[in-house]
């Protein structure tokens, strides 16, 4: 289970790592194994929807089990899918890198972090250290 102590501790770390890396103010949200938020923060001067965007990266790997990574190239690859998956989920999917799971030492699903703001890549890195500081294994869709 993901506590509400884990999730503060992702979201803690995952905003360290956005300033140590100089990157730009970043929206985070930390969702647990059903979707709904367990933590969730917006830095100063974010952009407007930065929120939404986490919040869409987070959910969609819930909603499908797989980083948003992976379901990037899925869009790529089969657009017609992630329209229709994205419509299933009332349009709470954004299919670009920043959406990482949770897992935990056997592998099992405790969550998501969905962070927006900085590029993709970066998004993605400061969820992933936001995770590991919680002991937790991040899953970002990348094999």
């Amino acid at each position: 289970m993901l506590t509400l102590r884990k999730a503060q501790t992702i979201l803690k770390a995952a905003l360290a790592a956005g300033r140590s890396k100089q990157m730009k103010p970043l929206a985070i949200v930390v969702l647990d194994q059903r979707g709904a938020i367990k933590a969730a923060a917006a830095e100063d001067n974010t952009s407007l929807a930065r929120m939404e965007i986490a919040i869409g990266k987070a959910a969609g790997a819930v909603a499908l089990g797989i980083g948003s990574r992976q379901i990037e190239k899925m869009a790529k690859d089969r657009p017609h899918f992630i329209a229709g998956a994205t419509h299933a989920v009332g349009g709470k999917l954004v299919p670009v890198a920043g959406g990482v799971l949770i897992r935990n030492s056997k592998g099992l699903l405790l969550g998501a972090v969905g962070v927006s703001g900085d590029t993709s890549d970066h998004d993605e890195l400061a969820a992933a250290e936001g995770i590991k500081a919680a002991g937790l294994t991040p899953d970002g869709g990348v094999g």
